[in-house]
């Protein structure tokens, strides 16, 4: 079956002034690739600065003037060019952007859910969808200054699903939301892949990615270092040493701390990204210009290092 969502190979940098007028390209994203599939949740976990957001602005092609972004995006089979990307944003490919100030603070709730339509039905369909993330029939004639976070964040998600999307891209969807709110949540984004939507689930808290999640792809430093399935992390199949690492950092693995930190863009070494942290890292890892992202047991690694042992 085709994928809703295909990248492949993509790179985004930025153009900076230094001294004068004298310019540079700084990469925040590179090589970045992972597929998601009809009915799959596949959740992007990493630290803050690791392009994770970065990634979903590029998918909906709504990156600054000053961006450059390379390799090949496919949405249902077909090329993903700009001018297709802003005919699909809002029906079939939508955004849960991570800041409730995506919100218009001068207009109420009920028309910025309804996308400004009146009709009968949409303000029926309007209604349903506010109820489903717990929000009365009132919500509709607040403003948002009137709005909790946690009620500001379900308004978002509101506004994402009143359609019907093929694809959802959910940035931080659940932040300031107490965990039974944001279980609740998640469990909707089940709910939309069952029917047969793909969700991008975009997220820094990895233990509650993997209660929905059917993929994991772990960044690091702008790059796609591993794609592994959820179980795989209970099973102990994971094969990047940076994703090993978050899974024993959370509590009930021995919140165990790693040292270091990660790179800033415009100070990215030669090699693997994340060698100079790494407990494994030999000459090789730091002496290839760039280390592939090849396939390994069921999903994708980016590491020199193989089950059993080292490439030569």
């Amino acid at each position: 079956m085709t994928p809703i969502l295909e990248v492949r190979g993509l790179s985004i940098a930025f153009r900076q002034y230094e001294a004068g007028t004298r310019q540079r390209s700084l990469p925040v994203i590179r090589d970045l690739s992972l597929t998601v599939g009809a009915g799959q949740i596949v959740a992007v976990v990493g630290s803050s600065g690791s392009g994770k957001s970065l990634l979903a602005h590029g998918i909906l092609h709504i990156l600054p003037y000053n961006s450059c972004m390379q390799g090949e995006m496919r949405f249902c089979g077909m090329p993903l060019t700009a001018e297709r990307a802003a005919s699909l944003r809002g029906r079939e490919m939508v955004l849960v952007p991570q800041g409730v100030t995506y919100l218009d603070p001068l207009m109420r709730v009920g028309p910025q859910v309804r996308r400004g339509q009146r009709t009968a039905r949409a303000r029926a369909k309007c209604r349903e969808v506010l109820a489903r993330y717990g929000l009365d029939a009132d919500t509709e004639n607040l403003y948002p200054f009137e709005l909790s976070g946690g009620m500001a964040r379900r308004v978002l998600i509101s506004t994402a699903v009143m359609e019907t999307p093929r694809l959802i891209l959910a940035d931080e969807p659940t932040p300031g939301l107490d965990a039974r709110a944001a279980a609740r949540i998640l469990g909707h984004f089940r709910e939309l892949a069952d029917a047969g939507a793909g969700i991008l689930l975009i997220t820094h808290d990895l233990e509650l990615a993997l209660t929905v999640a059917d993929r994991v792809a772990v960044l690091y430093a702008g790059e796609t270092v591993e794609e592994a399935a959820a179980q795989d992390f209970a099973a102990g199949r994971l094969r990047h040493p940076y994703t090993q690492a978050l899974w024993a950092a959370l509590p009930q693995n021995g919140f165990t701390p790693i040292p270091g930190t990660q790179p800033y863009p415009g100070d990215i070494p030669a090699g693997c990204q994340f060698a100079p942290r790494c407990r494994h890292c030999r000459t090789a890892c730091r002496a290839q210009a760039s280390i592939p992202y090849r396939p390994a047991e069921g999903g994708y690694v980016r590491c020199l290092r193989p089950e059993g042992g080292w490439t030569t």
